[in-house]
This record gives structure tokens, C-alpha cells and sequence, in this order.
């Protein structure tokens, strides 16, 4: 069995000194906290979900229009409305509902919220 040694990883290490392990920068979740940050970790762990998050996140400030997603992800239209209702029920994009046709748009605040989270220092 041969051990290989990732010399990024070394470096990692080496920079953090005395520290050694990475914390997180906000402490210890309070029980609430820990259940609104999995429940957006949740929402994000399926694939198709990451890539309507990416299309979407993509047009920056501009809304998108549901029937904008299916062909360039090659789904189909109640596919797509699935995941973006747990996308929109996690609080992770918004929706508005023009005509006959749901538009979405991220919200920026779980995204802060997340990065706070995900803050290794």
C-alpha cells in the first residue's frame, strides 16, 4: 500500500501554525441554526438542483423563467417545477408567477448565510 502526500494539502497545514485544525469562524450552531443551514444543505445535495441553482444564479440579477430551464438541461417542464419548489421552499430562490409562467431568482441573503457558515478559518 503505497501513502501519497498532497503537497497543497502540506502547505495548508503548514500555514495555520499552532492552530493546526480549522474552525468555524461564527462557533458552535445553536439548534435552530443547525436545522435552517441543513435543510439549505438538503436542498442543495441533488445534482438536477445544483444545475437550475447554476442557470439561474448565471443571468446574476435577472429573473428566469421556468420554460427557459428545460431544453439547455434537457428535462422536462414537471421536472423542473419539482426541484424548483425545494429550491423556492428552501429559501433558496424566490418565485413570481408572470402570466402562465413561474420566474425565479436567487436569494442572496442564504447564500451569505451559507458562506458564513461554510467559513473554515
Amino acid at each position: 500500500m503505497t501513502t501519497t502526500i498532497d503537497p497543497d494539502a502540506a502547505t495548508v497545514a503548514t500555514s495555520k501554525g499552532a492552530q493546526g485544525c480549522c474552525t468555524l469562524s461564527a462557533g458552535p450552531l445553536a439548534s435552530v441554526e443547525a436545522e435552517r443551514i441543513a435543510s439549505l444543505l438538503k436542498a442543495l445535495s441533488d445534482p438536477t438542483r445544483l444545475r437550475l441553482l447554476s442557470h439561474v444564479a448565471a443571468q446574476g440579477c435577472e429573473s428566469v423563467c421556468a420554460c427557459d430551464l428545460t431544453e439547455p438541461l434537457g428535462i422536462s417542464q414537471p421536472t423542473v417545477s419539482h426541484h424548483m419548489k425545494k429550491l423556492v421552499d428552501a429559501g433558496l430562490l424566490t418565485r413570481e408567477q408572470k402570466g402562465k409562467w413561474a420566474h425565479y431568482s436567487v436569494v442572496p441573503s442564504a447564500f451569505a448565510e451559507l458562506r458564513a457558515f461554510l467559513d473554515l478559518a
